[in-house]
């Protein structure tokens, strides 16, 4: 897997913030983009979701854990028993104690939740410039307008304006505060090739990655704009038997 993974959304910015100059942060407006799973009828994509998950695997899982998120979830978003059982089973899973009170490890079950890439945060932390990577189960509800965030900024690297001086260690990005990241560029065209044949361009993998990782931070989203909907006519049937009711109760009353 790519150890150019997603080091610092959250970590890594403050690490960045010490090491930048000193100045009033610049306010940093994400790329605007509809997304399916928005608005009171929205439903999350799930061919989208799946994409996202191959780049959170191959390019991101090296260095950034989903310790919320429970191999079983997968089924969710379309994958199969047999499929969520192979995929839990390619991950090594610290158990035990055993019957000489030895930890174990054993390959992975459906009810168990997605093992952290290091075996501790100070091995985390010195296998990456002394910034710990963040867990992604949550990342988009730590920004604001966290999904237009993730995708704006993994595909906002570039070179400094003119007359702006380079940091050393850090990358330029448009889309992060203060602009200067220690997260070196996660993708590149071409970074996993689609089994569905889908575009595998900087745009596509982020957007992909962006749904996935909304998908992992409420994951009932969906269940919840149902309930909604159900209460919402519920109140609106249960205001009609009341006008009903109050007009026939007064009626004869002038």
């Amino acid at each position: 897997m790519l150890r150019t993974a997603l080091v610092g959304l959250i970590s890594t910015g403050f690490l960045v913030g010490a090491a930048a100059p000193a100045h009033a942060a610049e306010e940093v407006v994400p790329i605007q983009r509809s997304w399916n799973h928005e608005g009171f009828f929205g439903t999350y994509d799930r061919s989208a979701a799946q994409r996202g998950f191959q780049v959170y695997r191959e390019v991101c899982a090296g260095c950034h854990g989903l310790r919320f998120v429970a191999f079983r979830n997968l089924a969710a978003l379309g994958f199969t028993e047999d499929e969520v059982s192979a995929i839990a089973a390619e991950y090594q899973i610290v158990d035990g104690p055993n019957d000489e009170g030895e930890m174990f490890e054993r390959p992975g079950k459906p009810a168990d939740h997605f093992p952290p890439p290091f075996a501790n945060d100070e091995m985390g932390r010195f296998l990456n410039g002394g910034a710990l990577p963040p867990d992604l189960s949550l990342i988009t509800k730590a920004r604001a307008d966290g999904t237009n965030y993730i995708y704006s900024l993994l595909q906002g690297y570039e070179e400094p304006p003119p007359g702006v001086e380079g940091l050393e260690g850090l990358y330029y990005n448009a889309y992060f505060p203060n602009h200067w990241i220690a997260m070196p560029p996660p993708l590149f065209d071409d970074a996993v090739t689609y089994a569905d044949g889908s575009s595998t361009s900087i745009d596509q993998m982020a957007a992909d990655l962006a749904v996935f990782l909304s998908w992992t931070a409420e994951p009932t989203l969906e269940e919840r704009k149902q309930t909604g909907l159900k209460v919402m006519l519920f109140l609106i049937i249960l205001t009609g038997l009341f006008y009903a009711t109050k007009r026939k109760i007064w009626a004869d009353v002038h």
